[in-house]
């Protein structure tokens, strides 16, 4: 990777436990254990969320992709319910000279959580289909350079989203709000963006990453978050940084952020939304970026997009004992390289014992 990240940083291979089956990732795997547990509702979040208008399966074909539609825009009825043990882990691994690595096999890697060495099960390459929702701050905290952010959100979702991806936005505000569902058509996406008003009203930052994870949950594929913000969280319901660490983490979502509006000398609000926003993409895989030029937010974008098209996806599965609930940490290393940087998220939390865990 060529950008500082100060500059500004399942495959769901799970088999439905009832008549559903979802459908295999498109990419080339490594492996392929698969377990099953049986369904149940995504928990319920504190604060406002976005849920599905309806909690009813999409149904699929084996072997036929789900993101396959006759229309360009996902239905808010169209989701995907996955059970499975299994903890995604994308791995982002760069090489002395900035450079990402794309050519290694899933022998190479080397796990540890909670300190103890563990099994990798499978791994994929970036065909795993994406799951992205742009969370766009519209407060009235963000307002220099409002249209070139703009164009640069829209360049990005023309780079990022292909044929088998899907993206949505959420609308930072005082009233965060699903501004635009799931679709693979990033005209509307653009479209969205471009009929964003001026910015205006408080800042419930908190409560749109909620929604936003809680939204993708059901969905299969890499679920990604991109935030377009200052960081600077004013008016949310929620006001727990570690519920909304805990709860992303539990959603198995890696968040990337393209830290705006800090183009002035920092204070205590910006110092601490940058602390936040550092903590966030680390524990999650993801990366934060702060550019002080309007050039630079492109460059970031392209970085984000880049990443997503080089990564490795790593699969685990706790075993039984670990299936308490709980945090456990991970560490994700090469065995035979110690001069590369290994970007991948920093922890997962556990199903709880007995046959309703899900993923």
């Amino acid at each position: 990777m060529t950008v500082c990240l100060r500059f500004g940083n399942r495959l769901a291979s799970a088999v439905l436990a009832v008549a559903v089956i979802a459908t295999p990732l498109v990419g080339k795997g490594q492996s392929g254990r698969q377990k099953e547990s049986p369904n149940k509702k995504p928990p319920t979040r504190s604060g406002p969320v976005a849920e599905p208008q309806s909690e009813r399966p999409r149904t699929t074909t084996q072997n036929q992709p789900a993101s396959t539609k006759t229309t360009s825009e996902v239905d808010a009825n169209d989701v995907v319910k996955i059970s499975s043990t299994l903890v995604p882990i994308p791995v982002s691994v760069i090489d002395p000279r900035g450079n990402i690595i794309t050519n290694l096999r899933l022998d190479e890697f080397e796990l540890r959580v909670d300190g103890q060495q563990r099994p990798v099960t499978d791994l994929t390459r970036t065909e795993t289909p994406v799951r992205l929702v742009m969370l766009f701050d519209n407060s009235g905290s963000l307002d220099a350079e409002r249209e070139f952010e703009k164009n640069a959100a829209m360049r990005f979702f023309r780079r990022v989203v292909r044929p088998v991806d899907e993206a949505a936005i959420y609308s930072i505000e005082t009233d965060s709000r699903l501004a635009k569902p799931l679709t693979a058509n990033v005209g509307l996406l653009e479209q969205t963006i471009a009929n964003f008003g001026r910015p205006a009203g408080g800042t419930s930052l908190f409560d749109a990453i909620l929604g936003a994870a809680n939204y993708v949950r059901p969905y299969q594929g890499r679920r990604v978050l991109v935030i377009v913000s200052d960081g600077i969280e004013t008016t949310s319901n929620v006001t727990d940084f570690e519920d909304v660490l805990k709860h992303v983490l539990d959603d198995n979502c890696q968040v990337f952020v393209v830290q705006t509006g800090l183009y002035e000398s920092a204070n205590v609000r910006a110092l601490t939304a940058e602390r936040r926003m550092e903590r966030l993409t680390n524990q999650t895989g993801g990366a934060v970026f702060i550019p002080k030029t309007v050039a630079e937010l492109d460059v970031a974008f392209n970085e984000i997009a880049s990443d997503l098209a080089h990564q490795y996806i790593l699969s685990y599965y706790p075993a039984p004992e670990h299936r308490d609930g709980r945090m456990h940490v991970i560490d994700i290393a090469l065995k035979s390289r110690k001069d590369v940087r290994v970007r991948s998220r920093k922890a997962y939390y556990a199903p709880r014992p007995g046959p309703s865990a899900e993923w």
